[in-house]
């Protein structure tokens, strides 16, 4: 049977780690901060505790087998609705919450070692985790400007002409169109373009003449 300060210590290094990894989260303001961390981390090891010593009093029972990994796999995958919670799709190419989920589930993972007593695969972790969220990220918008398709959605009134928009917008440039797309709702018409390795920039005082149009409702485009 576990010590009450083997469990103690065990706990109480899941929630440091967990605030560790949710102080990084706090600082930008993010729904889910420290404590959602914290109470996950601690969660998860509470939780791989009482499945690998919660249940010795019937071990040796007939026809009853134990497995402390069936309650740790139910963690990992139960985590995933608390993960969705934080994901919000603000319009079309643009969600935010992903890294945050992916960071509760990292963190469960984490408590789960740390219940599990694998300590220092725990702490190299939340350094891990630690240098990808707060190092990696100027390095990734850095370079993924360059990568990113670029993406503009013009949304018009019904009683519009489509096409003179498009060509307002088209020109006589050679724009490196990668799909159109065309759709008729209730909203009206939307037109979709992806440009492939192409700075909007380029277009932004088009993009800004459209938006005065009498006939466009909205103009959005991806940075």
């Amino acid at each position: 049977m576990i010590s009450w300060q083997t469990m103690l210590l065990r706990l109480g290094m899941a929630a440091v780690l967990g605030a560790i990894i949710g102080l990084e989260r706090e600082r930008k303001d993010w729904s889910a901060g420290m404590r959602t961390h914290m109470m996950v981390c601690v969660g998860s090891a509470l939780t791989i505790i009482v499945s690998s010593f919660g249940f010795r009093d019937i071990l040796g029972t007939p026809n009853v087998t134990l497995d402390p990994s069936r309650i740790a796999a139910q963690v990992i995958s139960g985590i995933g609705f608390l993960g969705a919670g934080t994901i919000i799709f603000l319009r079309p190419g643009f969600i935010r919450g992903l890294t945050t989920a992916s960071g509760l589930w990292t963190v469960a993972a984490i408590g789960l070692a740390v219940g599990s007593g694998m300590y220092f695969a725990a702490v190299i972790t939340t350094v891990i985790a630690i240098f990808i969220l707060l190092l990696l990220q100027p390095f990734e918008k850095r370079f993924s400007r360059y990568f990113k398709q670029k993406y503009v959605k013009i949304t018009i009134v019904p009683d519009a002409d489509p096409a003179m928009f498009v060509g307002q917008l088209m020109g006589q440039r050679q724009l490196p169109v990668d799909t159109f797309s065309f759709t008729k709702s209730e909203e009206g018409y939307i037109i979709e373009i992806k440009f492939d390795n192409f700075n909007l920039d380029k277009l932004m005082p088009v993009l800004l003449e459209l938006q005065k149009e009498a006939g466009v409702k909205e103009v959005y485009w991806s940075r």
